[in-house]
């Protein structure tokens, strides 16, 4: 979110992070030091769509993908430890919650994100939404020759929505909206409920970084995510776009806020 729309979270000289309502002392993966990545580079290259790829084909990739990043974290905080117990329980996370300022769903959180899961799973699973015959994949037209969608051009006044020609439903992409928004919750669980034990005792937090960060520019580059949406993380994402990590021109460059970005790297001695 720039400054120029009012969301900068700054009134004069006030400190920018303030509109954030953040614990003090912040949380640990708001330190620039522990926002770090396993590699260097620009997942940009890994959201864009190759030309010849059907929209809706290169959409129900990016599920899959990274609903399968997502829940190698999951798997982590879901694994019974000697005692018998999971990090994630109904007495450490009686209530599903992400941040300071969302009111929290009052169900543990363990049992919600399995109903999450299974509900993921049964549309991945199923073939009316993300269908698997290979003879219905179609690819993308090609812009030079006509703007119009194939389907236009053999049935004129035909109704058409993205990926019809490869057998998608009409309401596919509400579908891996829902998707998106119910994972970016898990994620925001992750990171404000979890950061430090499991993932960073266990050394794992920049696979965390590196695959949240990816998430959420793929998130933001097909839109199956609004700006208001990203509030529970957005100091993190004002963070990454300050520190390069998001790339400009970018969404999720556009919808950070760069000063309160900027103010968490000077907190954190570090820069660009």
């Amino acid at each position: 979110m720039s400054e120029s729309n009012g969301s900068s979270g700054s009134n004069g000289g006030d400190d920018p992070l303030s509109v954030y309502h953040l614990p003090r002392p912040l949380p640990l993966w708001l330190n620039a030091s522990y926002a770090k990545h396993i590699v260097k580079g620009n997942f940009m290259t890994l959201s864009a769509r190759p030309k010849t790829v059907e929209p809706a084909e290169w959409l129900a990739h990016q599920v899959v993908e990274h609903y399968r990043n997502l829940w190698n974290f999951v798997r982590v905080i879901h694994e019974k430890e000697e005692d018998g117990r999971t990090i994630c329980n109904p007495g450490t996370c009686p209530r599903m919650s992400a941040g300071a300022k969302r009111e929290p769903v009052e169900l543990p959180a363990y049992e919600y994100i399995t109903l999450m899961q299974r509900w993921i799973s049964g549309k991945i699973d199923d073939t009316s939404i993300f269908p698997t015959d290979a003879n219905g994949v179609s690819y993308s037209h090609n812009p030079s020759v006509t703007n119009s969608p194939l389907s236009q051009l053999t049935n004129p006044g035909e109704k058409d929505w993205v990926g019809k020609r490869s057998g998608f439903p009409e309401n596919f992409i509400e579908v891996c909206q829902t998707i998106f928004r119910q994972m970016f919750r898990v994620y925001a669980h992750l990171y404000w409920a979890h950061f430090i034990e499991p993932f960073y005792h266990l050394n794992l937090e920049k696979q965390l970084n590196s695959c949240f960060s990816h998430f959420i520019l793929t998130a933001c580059a097909l839109d199956m995510l609004k700006p208001q949406e990203l509030e529970p993380m957005q100091p993190l994402i004002d963070l990454w776009a300050a520190n390069g990590t998001f790339p400009p021109g970018s969404k999720a460059y556009d919808y950070a806020n760069q000063r309160a970005g900027e103010r968490l790297m000077q907190l954190a001695n570090v820069t660009a």
